[in-house]
């Protein structure tokens, strides 16, 4: 199985949390055509400023070309301003429930 995860951790500026998980869902609507999402899930913490980003890749190659496609760069560009910080934890999915 040559399947790609990341769980992706964005701080926003205070106060804009909302707008920010606004962007990426429209980030997720370029993501329903793009070959090769299985899955692009934002969710909500606990924490009023935290975002947590979960993605699942046919492969590390498809999740590195979606950084290259245009539409997506521009959602990620309109994001950076409401960004205060980031994390990623890249992962190797194994087997498990609800994996594609």
């Amino acid at each position: 199985m040559n399947r790609f995860a990341a769980y992706g951790k964005l701080t926003a500026h205070p106060g804009q949390r909302d707008a920010l998980a606004q962007a990426l869902l429209s980030a997720s609507e370029q993501l329903e055509a793009m070959d090769g999402c299985a899955m692009y899930i934002i969710n909500e913490s606990e924490d009023p400023d935290v975002l947590w980003l979960t993605e699942l890749w046919r492969d590390a190659e498809a999740h590195a070309s979606s950084r290259q496609n245009e539409k997506v760069l521009k959602v990620v560009g309109s994001c950076r301003p409401m960004i205060a910080g980031a994390e990623s934890i890249r992962l190797k999915p194994v087997g498990g429930k609800g994996l594609l």
